[in-house]
Parts: C-alpha cells; structure tokens; sequence
C-alpha cells in the first residue's frame, strides 16, 4: 500500500469519527477543502461512496460502517504500540548487552549492574566474557570493557576503573624447590601458570617494567588454561607461578597462600574502560548504565 494510501484512511478515519469536516480538519492540521478533496479521490479510488455529505452533518454509509468497523481497531493498534514505543524509549528499560573480561566482571561491572538492575526491574543485562577484542558493532554489544590502551581511537572510551597493578605470586610450596625469581627474565627457568588467548591461540605474554625499561615474558607454560579463576586455584595447589591482577590475590598474600614475587617490576597500568560507539544514541538504560559505571576518585 502506498504511503498517502495509509494517509487517505486516517483522514477518512478522522471525519468519520468526528461526524464533522471541520474537527476533523482542525485534528489532523490540514483545511477543510484540502480534506473534502482527500475523501473524494479516496472514493473515486474505491469506487464505492462512504460518506453522505448535508449542509449540516457527515454520515456513513453501510461501506462506510464496514470500512470504519474494519481499519479504525487496526490503526488504533498502530497507534498504542508506537506510544508504548516512545514510553520504552523515556524509560529505562530493555536489554544491554556488554562484552568483557573476567576481572572487569567480577571487580567493577557486575557489582555496580547488579545495583543498578535492582533499582530499574525493567533492565535486563547480559555480559559476556572473551579475551579477544571482538567488534562490538559486528557482534552487535552495547558496549565493551578493556583496559584503556586497548580501546580504538574512533570509540567513545569512558574510564569505569583506577589503574591496577598485576602480581607474579606462588604458593610457599612451590618456592621450597625452586629459587624465587628476582628479575622477569629469571621467570623462564620456572613453571608457570599461563592464560591462553582465544583470538590467535596464542599464550598469553607476562608485562613488566622498571625505571623506564619494559620486558614482555613467557615463561614455561607448566599449565595453560582460559580463565583467571582456575589459574589462581591452579597456583594454590603449588604447581608453578602465576601471573593475575594484584586484588585477586591479595587475601592469598596476606594470609600466607601466596608469595609475591618481582613486585618492583609490576608497575601501574591503565584501568578498565568502558566503550561504545560514537555514533551511537543511547537509550534511557544505557545511559543509565553508563552513569553508574563513571569511575569517580
């Protein structure tokens, strides 16, 4: 059906409603000949009357009825489900979805989303964990979390973090057979416990830096696995080295599970950021979402 189709219907709609010419014109904002002429194509088209026209009053006729009868419920819907549209778009509601990593997850997004979902039961989030850096816009995310030096320049980037700083930690075990490491390149001697990245299937290399220099390491890789969790579970057992953010491990330190190893050589690295799309208009949830992660100091 052609578009001044569907117009022609809501005029004819509208003076049938209103039984008048005049409030119906005044409702859809147009004079009363230009209605007048609307109505005539629209029964020259149909080739049946549907209005019986007096000086004084505007009827149906039985075509007019049954037409009336037949559309008008139909637009009606049209209408109701374009205002529940525009309420679902001034209120915060919907699904966001966000591709992140596991200790962004755990340590920022998941408790500040978790907050957030019980303050607005209308927003559902989804989060899905991966190393790899995937397009978010291809695989159609709302947004996605890395540390800031890995988001690409055309991104809007939104800081959601402090900067952290990673830990080479053992158990006491481990270190009661083998000499602690006392520089990153001492690391190659040893076992170690290593994170597999999906993208190129590569092992994941150990950053470090000091008084300016940076050493990337791989040491032998005694166990690989895909999440951080089971690394650490894995260094607890004794088997070898581990390479993981500094608060995964900090209890395990403190109360002797652990032992830090080349603390000088982990320097701060830049925190968690949220990005999205420049091009992107935010929903009333995402941009809720985008609020109530903004890292304040």
């Amino acid at each position: 059906m052609r578009r001044d189709n569907v117009n022609d219907f809501l005029a004819f709609i509208a003076v049938a409603r209103e039984r008048s010419f005049t409030k119906a014109a005044a409702k859809l904002g147009v004079s009363q000949s230009a209605l007048s002429y609307t109505l005539r194509q629209l029964e020259a088209r149909l080739g049946i009357r549907l209005l019986t026209r007096t000086t004084r009053s505007v009827s149906l006729t039985e075509a007019g009825e049954r037409l009336l009868g037949s559309i008008g419920p139909r637009f009606d819907e049209i209408e109701q489900e374009i205002s529940a549209l525009n309420e679902l778009r001034d209120k915060p509601a919907g699904t966001i979805r966000l591709n992140s990593v596991e200790h962004a997850t755990e340590a920022i997004l998941w408790p500040t989303v978790a907050k957030l979902m019980a303050a607005y039961p209308d927003i559902n989030v989804e989060i899905i964990n991966d190393y790899r850096l995937v397009d978010i816009v291809a695989e159609r995310f709302d947004a996605g979390v890395r540390l800031g030096e890995q988001v690409d320049k055309d991104m809007i980037a939104l800081r959601i973090g402090p900067d952290f700083r990673m830990a080479t930690v053992a158990a006491p075990s481990y270190f009661q057979n083998h000499p602690k490491p006392l520089i990153p390149q001492d690391l190659t001697g040893h076992a170690c416990i290593i994170l597999r990245l999906p993208t190129s299937g590569g092992l994941y290399a150990w950053d470090f830096s000091k008084d300016g220099r940076e050493l990337r390491v791989r040491g032998q890789a005694r166990c690989v696995f895909n999440t951080v969790a089971t690394m650490r579970e894995a260094a607890l057992t004794g088997v070898g080295i581990v390479y993981l953010p500094e608060d995964l491990v900090t209890g395990d330190v403190q109360n002797g599970r652990l032992v830090r190893v080349l603390e000088d050589w982990c320097q701060p690295r830049p925190g968690y950021h949220l990005y999205y799309p420049s091009r992107r208009q935010p929903s009333p949830a995402f941009a809720l979402v985008v609020d109530a992660l903004r890292f304040r100091q």
